[in-house]
């Protein structure tokens, strides 16, 4: 378990496999001891790149910014 701080906030950014995909998640843990899961954020084609993504979301919900996008969303047809 790696968990990161931002601003006194403990982030825990996750990758979980999904077939041949993964997905990135973020738990936040803020100083008050209010928790947060962000849930699923996004497919991506590999686990690096879930993560990083997962840490940019983390930072950005916590500094009150809008989330990045997901680099594509599924559609149906």
């Amino acid at each position: 378990m790696i968990v990161f701080y931002h601003h006194g906030a403990a982030i825990q950014p996750s990758v979980i496999r999904v077939g041949n995909t993964f997905i990135a998640r973020a738990s936040i843990l803020e100083e008050d001891g209010e928790a947060t899961s962000l849930g699923n954020l996004g497919q991506f084609a590999n686990r690096d790149g879930a993560f990083q993504f997962a840490v940019r979301c983390a930072t950005a919900f916590i500094d009150g910014e809008s989330m990045p996008a997901p680099p594509f969303t599924a559609t149906t047809q």
